[in-house]
């Protein structure tokens, strides 16, 4: 008795995950019996799930983020969205398929790095490649391998991610080296790859992080063209729940 057909499409596409020859997965899919192919399909249906979780785990310890967060629990009050954009939205990560890119501006401790943070671990879930810096991080990496002389081969490698998150932008002012090198990663990811930058700087002070207002100018442009604006407003999260309260 032949398999059927839904049991040979398992089989197939299972298959096929697994870097399998697909001619070869049908040919064998129609010549086994129902049991031999269900066998088959569960085994492959396994082998696919174990690379498919391998490669989660890949992702998530190189995209270096320095404290695993998930939207479990998210506070989303502090939260205002810009016009088009909803939370439903953010969470399909459907703008690292446009390549857009966001921008989380706000007051202190109200969840900008949690969901950053949260974007890159939800990425990384859904088998997408996603880098996580600060940006003073992300400066000593650059200093570092250009020292080394491997900034090309480290800008590559940063350009590799879907998503490219830079954080606490503003938070120390760059010297003119630092500057550059930062500016080249937005010139390079841009319309390349998504970048999600968190800042409590609205874009006018700008110039004085880069040191430059040109060159912040240009950075500016490049975000917001295929960029979007999410605002963040309220009290801290970790002044309201901190231990060491007056009274």
């Amino acid at each position: 008795m032949a398999a059927s057909e839904e049991l040979a499409r398992r089989v197939v596409e299972a298959g096929r995950s697994c870097s399998l020859t697909g001619a070869v997965l049908e040919e064998w899919s129609r010549l086994g019996t129902p049991k031999q192919v269900e066998y088959l399909a569960g085994y492959l249906e396994a082998e696919r799930a174990s690379r498919e979780s391998s490669k989660r785990a890949t992702l998530l310890r190189r995209c270096a983020l320095p404290a695993p967060k998930t939207f479990d629990g998210y506070d989303w009050s502090a939260v205002s969205w810009p016009e088009g954009m909803g939370r439903e939205d953010l969470l399909s990560l459907g703008f690292l398929g446009r390549r857009e890119d966001l921008v989380l501006m706000g007051d202190v401790g109200t969840g900008k790095t949690h969901m950053a943070s949260a974007l890159c671990a939800l990425a990384c879930e859904r088998r997408l490649e996603a880098r996580f810096f600060t940006a003073s991080a992300l400066v000593s990496r650059l200093r570092r391998a250009r020292d080394e002389g491997r900034l090309d081969r480290e800008a590559a490698q940063i350009g590799r991610a879907r998503l490219l998150v830079i954080d606490e932008l503003g938070f120390l002012p760059l010297d003119a080296d630092g500057a550059r090198l930062v500016f080249q990663v937005f010139a390079d990811a841009y319309e390349a790859q998504s970048a999600v930058i968190t800042t409590n700087l609205e874009f006018s002070r700008w110039g004085s992080v880069f040191g430059d207002d040109q060159m912040a100018a240009a950075v500016i442009d490049r975000i917001v063209h295929h960029g979007r604006l999410v605002q963040f407003r309220g009290e801290s999260y970790r002044v309201r729940h901190a231990l060491m309260q007056e009274g």
